[in-house]
Formats: structure tokens, sequence, C-alpha cells
């Protein structure tokens, strides 16, 4: 990974407080709840998401990820690239 990334192997993401993550079965998909409006997310991005609980490092979240979604070509550019759009719209911090 190139170190000009906000995320690192090693940081632990964490969903900001201002979000809430849930299955709306209305939507059939999860999304996130915040006092503006909701946003609805596909399931790689879903996957991200649940696991950015400030536990799991971002290490951890791609070696889970890799399995999940075995057929997916460069999955660990496709994780960090969504982790760091998720920062720059505030979903999430490290």
């Amino acid at each position: 990974m190139s170190d000009d990334r906000h995320f690192q192997p090693k940081d632990r993401p964490q969903l900001n407080s201002k979000f809430l993550f849930r299955w709306e079965k209305s939507q059939d998909a999860y999304v996130l709840l915040y006092p503006e409006g909701v946003i609805k997310l596909n399931a790689s991005a879903s996957e991200i998401i649940k696991r950015c609980t400030g536990k799991s490092t971002v290490g951890e979240i791609v070696k889970e990820l890799k399995t999940l979604f075995v057929d997916t070509a460069d999955i660990e550019t496709s994780i960090y690239r969504f982790l760091e759009v998720s920062h720059a719209k505030g979903w999430i911090g490290n």
C-alpha cells in the first residue's frame, strides 16, 4: 500500500457516532442513517462498514473480506478506496 493513503494496515476505522448502521427491511439492504437522511449501501460496502467498529485493523478487515469475496480482483485496493471515500464523507474515522 502507498504511504500517502489516509488509512494504513494498523489503523482501526470506526463509524462516526452521527451515523447508525443497520439492516433496513424496507430497503432490503444495510443503510447508514443520519439526521439528514439515509445512505443505502451495496453488499461490499456493508461488509466493510460492518467491520468499522474500532476493534479490527484495516489489515484484518482486508484479510476477512478477501476470504468473503474470493472472486473479486484486487479487493484490497477497492477496500482502501472505499475507506478513503467513507472518511472524506465523514462516515468513518480512524
